[in-house]
């Protein structure tokens, strides 16, 4: 039977959390909010932006919170998004675009791709503009 659990906000098979640990779970009801991603801050804007482009309904809730987030510097923090049951497959698809890219690996005009991450990405933009640099 797939339980959910409302402090991890998110559907597993069993009768315990795997995330929290938690055995008080019941079953999802449609007024639900179920964990989507958890995002640096820098691409958490972005996300919102899109999502309320698609007319997605989502909370977007600071991993530190408010206190610390201003102690520390936002660009530490995390933002934890959530959207609702009937909404998940469709946000989740709009995470996998944004947050994925392929590219081709060699110059062979192949179709050669693999999957980046956000970090991976902006690591290879800067590797090409300082090549841009020495070649000029």
């Amino acid at each position: 039977m797939v339980l959910y659990c409302s402090v991890c906000c998110k559907e597993f098979e069993g009768n315990r959390c795997p995330d929290c640990g938690r055995k008080s779970t019941r079953a999802a009801e449609p007024d639900d909010l179920f964990f989507l991603t958890e995002q640096e801050q820098i691409w958490s804007g972005m996300l919102a932006d899109v999502l309320m482009q698609a007319q997605i309904p989502f909370i977007q809730k600071s991993v530190l919170g408010a206190g610390l987030a201003l102690r520390v510097g936002p660009i530490l923090d995390r933002e934890r998004f959530y959207v609702f049951k009937k909404q998940l497959p469709e946000a989740q698809e709009i995470v996998e675009e944004l947050f994925s890219k392929s590219f081709e690996t060699d110059g062979s005009g192949e179709d050669d791709e693999r999957t980046l991450t956000a970090d991976e990405d902006m690591t290879v933009e800067a590797d090409d503009e300082r090549t841009m640099l020495l070649d000029h």
